[in-house]
């Protein structure tokens, strides 16, 4: 893929609006984040304020999805997180949750030949197992499907709760020390999020939330310790790429320190320790 934007395939905007190519002239491509989580958060709210049915506001949600799939594609970021469907979730009403469920399904059919086209691999995390059977048998079978693609990891958080995960990686730390395959003194930051549903990748460096609320829900409890945050009041269904590219341009400002001292507090303090 070249370091230039191109579209992977058509997303259904045409071409590139002058406010997209006027933040593409500030984006520097060569330090995006390796990783992006988004909380696809409004979409009933959207459906809500034009007086259409909630099941519409996730309809073109998915079209939110596409677009913002496809750029991450055009950008090379390595790792696309989307939370899709939270444990919370499951208390709504259950022709809500069938018709979300009919809609997943119709996703995975419809694009599993476009993920292989373009060399994205598949993931699901969360508790897989309290999807409907043919639900989780077709999240399997794109899984393996798309295994060996290299170029980018699309990772749909379903039947998730941070909080559960957490537990359920306790759970499993504990079967293995009750049968001796690791020991107490191995216990560390690093085993322990080798157990978590995300074991094998990397934590966000971003994560993004729309619609104006400003909190993470559960999200990535473990993981997001030390992501940077951007918030925007737009709502998922009218999330645009240039909404995308303006979450990026806002990381990019940003000093990721970890906890360390600023490169100019180190520099002012070096200077001052020398007078």
């Amino acid at each position: 893929m070249k370091n230039e934007i191109f579209r992977t395939h058509d997303s259904g905007n045409g071409s590139e609006g002058p406010e997209e190519k006027s933040i593409l002239t500030e984006l520097d491509l060569k330090n995006l984040p390796r990783h992006v989580a988004v909380i696809m958060d409004g979409n009933g709210r959207w459906a809500a304020r034009k007086r259409l049915p909630r099941i519409e506001g996730h309809r073109r949600g998915i079209q939110a999805v596409r677009e913002v799939i496809t750029l991450a594609r055009e950008l090379e970021i390595s790792i696309l997180t989307l939370y899709a469907f939270s444990n919370e979730n499951w208390s709504r009403p259950a022709p809500e949750i069938n018709q979300l469920m009919t809609l997943l399904k119709r996703y995975l059919l419809k694009e599993v030949e476009t993920m292989m086209s373009n060399e994205i691999r598949f993931r699901a995390v969360g508790q897989i197992d309290r999807l409907p059977g043919a639900v989780a048998d077709l999240i399997q079978s794109v899984e393996e499907k798309t295994r060996d693609n290299k170029k980018m990891t699309l990772v749909l958080a379903l039947s998730y709760g941070g909080r559960t995960e957490i537990v359920d990686t306790v759970k499993r730390l504990a079967e293995d020390l009750r049968t001796e395959k690791i020991s107490v003194k191995d216990l560390d930051e690093t085993l322990f999020s080798e157990y978590l549903y995300t074991g094998d990748i990397p934590d966000p460096d971003l994560m993004i939330r729309t619609s104006g609320e400003v909190r993470i829900s559960n999200f990535f409890l473990w993981q997001l310790a030390y992501t940077e945050l951007y918030f925007t009041r737009v709502l998922w269904p009218d999330f645009k790429r240039e909404d995308f590219l303006l979450a990026l341009l806002d990381y990019q400002q940003r000093e990721r320190r970890f906890g360390l001292v600023s490169k100019w507090k180190q520099g002012y303090r070096a200077a001052k320790e020398s007078q």
